[in-house]
């Protein structure tokens, strides 16, 4: 009886580590939700409140990273368990740092709403949003049912999101240049998109550590993960290279 208490107990350590992780999920999805929310509709109370929220995801990436390490020491994980416990310290704190992006373009609103750009901008930071906001939340699905199956599209949604980032990037680098009052605001859009294009990757690295968890083997790096910004230059008339 005493073994099966300590295996049950041991089963129900591991879980609260999972349960952290998908409270962790939704709170990083609604804070990048809310901070694009507030930067569209120039919502300067909305942007102190995602503010005020990083501190959940921080408190959560201690709680996990301590209970992690106690746990590890207490019952000496191998193999599987060792890999789930290990996966949900990298996992905490890849969602952590999606929480920071989304306080980042938080901290940007009253900026950029002191001089409003022109509304297909936003738009632009919307559908980019969009698309790395779903690819978090089918990647936190994943790691709920353990799916590795799904993985693959995850790769191919993040060539998609640095694609749509490299155009917007073009597109504020050319109101910039119509107009050097454009050029503050622009730049911190410019801020909030490649924050935007950071959250995909983040998800990116939260599918490939659940695929190392469910499968013990590592995804074959095959492609870069980078945007292509690096390589737009315009000339003075506007023409874009």
């Amino acid at each position: 009886m005493t073994s099966k208490h300590i295996v049950r107990a041991y089963d129900e350590e591991l879980a609260s580590l999972g349960n952290r992780i998908a409270s962790m999920g939704g709170h990083a999805e609604r804070m990048v939700e809310q901070s694009v929310a507030a930067l569209i509709n120039a919502d300067a109370a909305l942007a102190r409140k995602v503010i005020a929220d990083d501190a959940i995801l921080d408190e959560g990436q201690r709680w996990i990273d301590d209970r992690a390490i106690l746990l590890i020491a207490r019952r000496q994980p191998m193999a599987d368990d060792l890999r789930e416990i290990i996966g949900t310290i990298r996992i905490a704190a890849d969602l952590e740092r999606v929480g920071d992006l989304g306080k980042s373009i938080a901290k940007r609103v009253v900026a950029v709403s002191d001089a409003r750009q022109p509304i297909q901008l936003f738009r632009g930071l919307e559908a980019l949003a969009t698309l790395a906001l779903t690819q978090l939340k089918q990647v936190l699905d994943v790691y709920a049912s353990r799916s590795v199956e799904a993985i693959s599209f995850m790769r191919d949604r993040d060539e998609e999101i640095d694609a749509m980032y490299t155009s917007l990037f073009r597109e504020l680098l050319t109101y910039m240049m119509e107009d050097p009052r454009n050029i503050s605001p622009c730049t911190h859009l410019l801020f909030c998109a490649k924050n935007i294009e950071r959250i995909g990757d983040h998800a990116t690295n939260i599918a490939e550590t659940v695929y190392y968890v469910v499968t013990g083997e590592q995804l074959p790096p095959e492609r870069p993960k980078e945007d292509k910004s690096h390589r737009v230059v315009l000339s003075a008339d506007g023409d874009k290279a």
